[in-house]
């Protein structure tokens, strides 16, 4: 089977979590700004659209090469196999960006990576008309950086952040692939109880039980690469079915999340119905100031508002005093606390042990991390709540 050279892309600050996703599943990988490279064949890359938790897309580097020159970008565009790759009623519209490089024009860009593909096809098809492009979906980009020219295929069309569950949103909605960033960068294991207490439309929560009963996240929604003749439908299915053996239904979750506002409640709900999750997710409207626990050794999550209008700083900043109020006690939890807001630490009242840079969307943000104390057995594991 053939093998392509892969890159898995993902947002600023949380490409080493995609790296451990692809090793977990057994890959090479090799860690840059923004993605990461891999290699494997159509198995490989559907595998990796259905199970990269943190990743945005999988495509395919079809070339990369140095150009200062449209002359050079279009010969050396022409002299790739595009036909292993287009069939000859493929739509490929190429999308482009450039930074730092003489062939600063995007469009222009855009326009000579189009026109020597087209000519490449022509000639291995034999056509002297246009070409059709009735057929799927092929998007291509040129992307320029100091003057290294990368040409990619996307496989995965919609964002892997698309997981299909998501029915209604709130005002601030957090990426699915970011909430699950989030988890994957606390210590937290299915036996713990984990805790959202401003929970929104319940991404973070139903990101923590997908994780914890071991859910493929693309395991309900599909690939743009699965409409291409050269992928193999069976494999396709083949794949989900084998995902969905490797999904523990049964495993005991303590998952809940709460929120200030009944009506995300009754949204985060209907999340969670759709993504087959209603009964292991506890929702419930509660203002963070309320929330009490016996249980030790959880682990809590949250992405609070980040105050960023002048308006809501002061409301925003206090949220974040009742959060340390609330939290400090206990002991033996680790808190997690997301936001953009860098003087979070002296409103909350508790120097964090460690902090984290992450870009949620553009926006510059710190992964504010309080590391509890767990209670442990005798024997050396963990007491359970």
């Amino acid at each position: 089977m053939q093998k392509f050279d892969l890159i898995a892309t993902c947002a600023s600050g949380i490409e080493a979590l995609v790296g451990r996703e692809l090793r977990d599943l057994g890959y090479h990988v090799q860690v840059e700004n923004g993605r990461v490279r891999f290699e494997g064949t159509v198995e490989d890359i559907l595998r990796t659209n259905l199970w990269l938790r943190t990743a945005d897309r999988i495509k395919i580097i079809v070339g990369e090469f140095d150009a200062k020159t449209f002359d050079s970008l279009f010969e050396q565009t022409k002299q790739l196999a595009w036909d292993t790759l287009l069939p000859i009623d493929a739509a490929f519209p190429v999308e482009g960006r450039s930074r730092n490089s003489q062939l600063h024009s995007v469009p222009d860009a855009q326009a000579i990576v189009k026109k020597a593909i087209v000519n490449q096809l022509s000639e291995t098809y034999h056509r002297r008309t246009r070409l059709p492009e009735t057929g799927a979906l092929y998007p291509i980009e040129v992307a320029i950086n100091k003057d290294r020219v990368q040409l990619t295929l996307d496989t995965t069309g919609e964002s892997l952040f698309k997981r299909g569950y998501r029915v209604d949103k709130g005002g601030a909605p957090l990426k699915e692939n970011m909430a699950a960033a989030l988890v994957l960068l606390t210590s937290w294991k299915p036996d713990m109880p984990f805790v959202d207490p401003v929970c929104g439309s319940g991404t973070i929560p139903i990101e923590a039980a997908l994780i914890g009963q071991n859910i493929a996240p693309g395991f309900n929604r599909s690939f743009i690469c699965e409409k291409w003749d050269w992928v193999p439908a069976e494999l396709s299915e083949k794949l989900r079915d084998e995902a969905d053996s490797k999904a523990n239904y049964d495993v005991k979750l303590d998952i809940a999340g709460y929120d200030i506002d009944q009506n995300m409640i009754e949204i985060s709900k209907r999340n969670a119905l759709e993504a087959g999750l209603a009964d292991v997710i506890s929702f419930k409207q509660m203002a963070v100031k309320d929330f009490k626990t016996d249980k030790i050794n959880g682990i809590l999550v949250a992405n609070p508002p980040y105050g960023q209008r002048l308006s809501d700083q002061e409301s925003v900043r206090k949220l974040y005093h009742e959060m340390g109020t609330v939290y400090r006690p206990l002991k033996t939890w680790s808190k997690y606390i997301l936001t953009s807001d860098l003087e979070f630490e002296r409103f909350y009242g508790n120097q964090a042990t460690k902090k984290r840079k992450l870009y949620n969307g553009a926006l510059r943000t710190d992964y504010f991390q309080y590391w509890g104390k767990p209670i442990w057995h005798h024997e050396g594991k963990r007491e359970k709540a």
